[in-house]
């Protein structure tokens, strides 16, 4: 029983009125052996807000109470937005003076004082703290004459931290400092805190990324305890793990990764069978064997989450002599592993498959470089030092062009942005800014994977037993119906009705492939999408349009990965009994919540690091010129994308050639004289003119456009910060998730 969503439900019944825990255990005939966990399961949905104790210790649903539970996002001009904890529900705007003491990123409830009237956003304030994050802030020291204060980096905290002379800690004016809170603010008192760390000047070598680490609350370290207990593991394998695995070391495998990879937790194997069809092995490193359950190096991993890549550094979720070493799938070298064998008919369909324990030796470290010269440029070198495995790359370019076929005709939805590759030299600055090339054996991988992923999300669907999905939800319906009638004035026609199909949406991508609108119109369809997260509830993933669908390929860099294959090694050797399957509920629960948390702010301190070193790049170019489109169009102007993924904004102050009108509808800009018309996707010819680096931010000024040339008005005012303009409050919802792979993406 998940004895969470028995709560829920039944607190949702009409006639429910609030009860304390008493009154829910004698409803439930919790016997005393169980309450011990029953109560500890109430504090739980407590603390992730799901329930509301009154003053009473009455527990109810916020929704019923005229409250909001969820996360505050604070912007840096001082108003905020509750993100509720319930999926679909709509965020609550905070007033700056209804903030009330809460911090960016802080667990809270929201009193609704405004519901939402004419599309205007409900409004509310908030009543209580549920949970403080912001334990440790970065910012810049200041001194004064009787005390200290800290000005965080991280602007959307509005506060300046207070501190006393005693807890300085040495710092010196103008230095980068780590202060620990020990005393929070409220409604009139600024923050009180103690530094624990002085960084360095802000230009030291290595600052500016440290910086953002130190931001995001990301270890740069692991404890001692973990480090000593992953010392203690034996290097070699046990002689009954030989015994009792499925041999698959005369299997012919590679691995194909970048050429920096050194976690190398995936290998794959081919062979061509009669009839057309392909038999396809995916063998996964055995992190589980390594990590064992509630171990030192187990609670630091599902803390961690997740590896998270800064460009020229790695943090990793595992220790180096795991991630690098006895989990690598290195060459020509024994490792534990859990293999995924199929066989797949001409179509793309799965006709059998096997899970299986294995020992493997792979053959050959391969690139996608490599493998892409080999198939794609026909390189006589390369194909002669690897022909014993000519046959089996080609053999992969085949099938992964019919699981592409599959899946796209099944109405997978295939973005195609382009990522950035961030080249820097060896004193940490930035020297190319390039899109990340997607080549043959980039889709080799991405598509394996996938199908991989599918079959075990499915395989573990029918037993029955608890399991972590990875799931995506349908898209908002509002932002649909916005995206559709912006796609209407463009010229498109699509059926986006309530139950809209993954395939509909994907024939939009299709139209206006290659045209000038394509960037755009991917960009706001991905806006409309809901973020994929892991659940334990399999309800399917919109955007590959699979029914099943689980994360299993990446354990040494992702927890979910490591916690699925440990129940499936449970499972497939017969020792999940149903008092295990009970456990099981909550270790699930509690992975998806974890996982799907620091992925996200692993994905929000990646892109921070590459907007900073976009802007190191583009703060050099001061002055040059260059060319671009228009990617978004705002009512404060326009943003231009270069050829290099950099993307810039011409403030509408510095379009000074007339007064610019913005139409919502067609995101457009119109002169209100010359009648001249912005729009997405138009070529720019524009010069780099400011550079804030603090704030990540780039502008533009524009040198030419479709219209002819443009006489620079040398007395133009010089574009502004953000603060001074009319912000798209949705902006924070929404990312682009790069990856290495394809299943990323969602």
């Amino acid at each position: 029983m998940n004895v969470k969503r028995v709560l829920l439900e039944f607190m949702r019944e009409k006639a429910y009125k609030p009860m304390d825990i008493q009154e829910l255990a004698q409803v439930f005939n919790i016997d005393k052996s169980e309450y011990k966990s029953f109560k500890k399961t109430l504090r739980v949905m407590e603390r992730e807000g799901l329930v509301i104790r009154t003053r009473a210790d009455k527990f109810g649903l916020p929704e019923k109470m005229g409250l909001v539970a969820g996360k505050i996002q604070v912007h840096q001009r001082g108003y905020g937005f509750v993100i509720p904890e319930e999926e679909g529900e709509e965020d609550v705007f905070i007033p700056s003076s209804f903030i009330n003491g809460a911090m960016n990123g802080d667990r809270v409830i929201a009193k609704v004082t405004k519901e939402d009237i004419k599309g205007k956003r409900r409004e509310g304030e908030i009543t209580r703290i549920v949970e403080r994050v912001n334990k440790i802030i970065v910012g810049v020291y200041e001194d004064s004459r009787n005390f200290g204060f800290v000005i965080p980096e991280d602007k959307r905290i509005q506060n300046d931290i207070f501190i006393p002379k005693a807890e300085r800690n040495n710092a010196k004016t103008g230095e980068l400092v780590v202060v620990e809170i020990t005393e929070w603010p409220d409604k009139r008192r600024n923050p009180e805190g103690t530094i624990i760390q002085v960084m360095g000047k802000k230009g030291d070598k290595g600052i500016d990324i440290l910086t953002i680490i130190k931001k995001y609350g990301l270890p740069e370290e692991f404890p001692d305890k973990v480090i000593n207990y992953t010392e203690s593991i034996e290097d070699e394998i046990p002689e009954s793990e030989y015994k009792r695995r499925k041999d698959l070391r005369d299997v012919r495998m590679v691995t194909i990764d970048g050429e920096d990879a050194k976690d190398l937790d995936d290998a794959v194997s081919i062979e061509k069978l009669s009839k057309g069809r392909y038999k396809l092995g995916v063998h996964i490193a055995d992190v589980s064997h390594y990590v064992r359950e509630k171990s030192p190096l187990d609670k630091e991993a599902f803390k961690r989450g997740t590896s998270v890549y800064l460009i020229d550094r790695v943090i990793p979720m595992l220790p180096k002599k795991l991630s690098n070493g006895l989990c690598s799938l290195n060459p020509k070298v024994d490792r534990l592993a859990l293999s995924c064998i199929m066989t797949i008919d001409s179509s793309g369909k799965v006709l059998e498959h096997e899970i299986a324990e294995s020992i493997i030796n792979t053959s050959e470290r391969m690139t996608y470089t490599d493998v892409t010269k080999i198939l794609k440029d026909k390189d006589e070198e390369l194909i002669n030092k690897y022909q014993y495995l000519y046959e089996d790359f080609k053999a992969m370019e085949e099938l992964c062009l019919i699981l592409n076929k599959k899946r796209i005709s099944r109405g997978a939805i295939d973005f195609d942005f382009e990522e950035s590759k961030i080249i820097l030299n060896e004193k940490g600055k930035p020297i190319e800014i390039k899109p990340y090339e997607r080549e043959i054996a980039n889709r080799i991988i991405e598509e394996f994977m996938l199908v991989c992923n599918e079959t075990i999300a499915e395989h573990m669907y029918w037993t029955n037993i608890p399991f972590v999905y990875r799931i995506h939800e349908n898209p908002d319906e509002e932002k649909l119906q916005k995206f559709s009638n912006f796609i209407h004035n463009l010229g498109y026609t699509a059926r986006l009705g309530r139950e809209v199909q993954p395939r509909a949406l994907q024939d939009i991508l299709d139209k206006v492939k290659g045209k000038k609108e394509e960037t755009v119109v991917s960009t706001l369809l991905l806006r409309s999408m809901m973020q994929a997260r892991y659940s334990p509830e399999s309800i399917g993933h919109f955007g590959l349009a699979a029914r099943y669908y689980c994360h299993f390929t990446s354990p040494i860099r992702r927890y979910p990965d490591l916690q699925i294959h440990r129940i499936i090694k449970e499972f497939i050797n017969g020792r999940i009994s149903d008092e295990k399957s009970k456990k099981l509920i909550r270790v699930v629960d509690e992975a998806s919540k974890q996982s799907s948390e620091m992925e996200r702010l692993a994905q929000e301190a990646e892109r921070e690091v590459d907007d900073l070193k976009k802007a190191e790049y583009m703060k050099e170019r001061i002055g040059e010129e260059f060319d671009g489109l228009i990617s978004s169009i705002t009512s404060f102007g326009v943003f231009v994308q270069l050829p290099n993924t950099i993307e810039g904004l011409v403030h509408i102050s510095s379009m000074d050639d007339d007064f610019y009108i913005y139409d919502e509808n067609h995101l457009t800009l119109t002169g209100e004289r010359t009648k001249k018309i912005y729009r997405l996707g138009d070529f720019l010819r524009i010069q780099c003119s400011k550079v804030d680096i603090d704030s990540r931010e780039i502008f533009f000024d524009i040198i030419e456009d479709e219209y002819g040339k443009l006489a620079r008005n040398s007395t133009s005012k010089e574009s502004t910060a953000f603060e001074e303009l009319e912000d798209d409050e949705d902006d924070d919802e929404f990312e682009i998730l790069t990856s290495e792979d394809e299943e990323e993406n969602f």
